[in-house]
């Protein structure tokens, strides 16, 4: 089942706030919550970042919603839906700089309220599966929760995560040893060890990062996977034992 798409309002007038938030509980969204300030918002955001931002643009307070949402953008990228009464020149344009994905002016029907959001979600998506696509054709690996996909020969192939013995560095290159295959690839160990699933590895020397499941045996000053025997820093010794008794 999927999960609901959660929507912030922030609104200063509660009656319109609260007939916003029924539309859209009974549309099927969830309403994260109905706030008056922008500063309140910021903390919200904080505290539970929405997938949308419902935003009216003229709000009591020390900030109005434009320069709320211009707070927000430093550390959030959340789609943005601007409310407003007052769609004048200077407001338009400051909002506009924002870069919002919708404009709704006040009084508005229900279908309004439901075609901005039906089109903001329908950018995330295709925002997403742009983004997924670029990753795709760079040199990085797509790292997805049971395997990987590495470039090779001028295509992505899949690697299996069970299937990866170890990863050895190579100044900037990796070079991942699978049980059948090797694979080189333009990346510091450093930016790989981040971003591989924690629970599977664990970097054992500068050189070095290895699949948990496939140790063999362990030694004083080294590790074996098949057959190769990988040397073990005295700093990461303690953590790499500590992580086998949890497994």
């Amino acid at each position: 089942m999927a999960t609901p798409i959660k929507i912030l309002i922030v609104e200063d007038e509660m009656i319109i706030a609260a007939n916003i938030s029924l539309q859209l509980s009974s549309l099927g969204y969830d309403v994260t919550g109905i706030i008056p300030r922008g500063e309140e918002a910021l903390t919200n955001i904080k505290q539970n970042q929405p997938d949308i931002l419902l935003m009216d643009i003229s709000l009591k307070g020390k900030l109005d919603g434009i320069e709320t949402v211009q707070i927000m953008q430093n550390d959030y990228d959340i789609p943005v839906i601007y409310l407003t009464a007052n769609a004048d020149d200077v407001n338009f344009d400051r909002a506009k700089a924002t870069n919002p994905y919708a404009f709704i002016s006040k009084p508005f029907k229900k279908l309004d309220l439901q075609r901005a959001i039906e089109l903001t979600i329908n950018q995330i998506h295709c925002r997403k599966d742009s983004e997924s696509s670029a990753t795709m054709t760079n040199n990085s690996p797509f790292i997805l929760s049971d395997c990987i996909f590495v470039r090779h020969l001028d295509k992505m192939v899949k690697v299996v995560i069970k299937d990866i013995l170890y990863i050895e560095a190579e100044r900037n290159y990796c070079r991942i040893y699978s049980k059948d295959k090797e694979y080189l690839l333009v990346m510091t160990l450093k930016d790989m060890d981040e971003k591989l699933p924690q629970k599977h590895f664990i970097r054992v020397h500068r050189s070095f990062i290895v699949n948990l499941s496939q140790i063999d045996e362990v030694a004083n000053s080294h590790i074996v996977i098949a057959k190769k025997a990988i040397p073990v820093s005295k700093i990461l010794k303690e953590e790499l034992l500590n992580r086998l008794q949890t497994i």
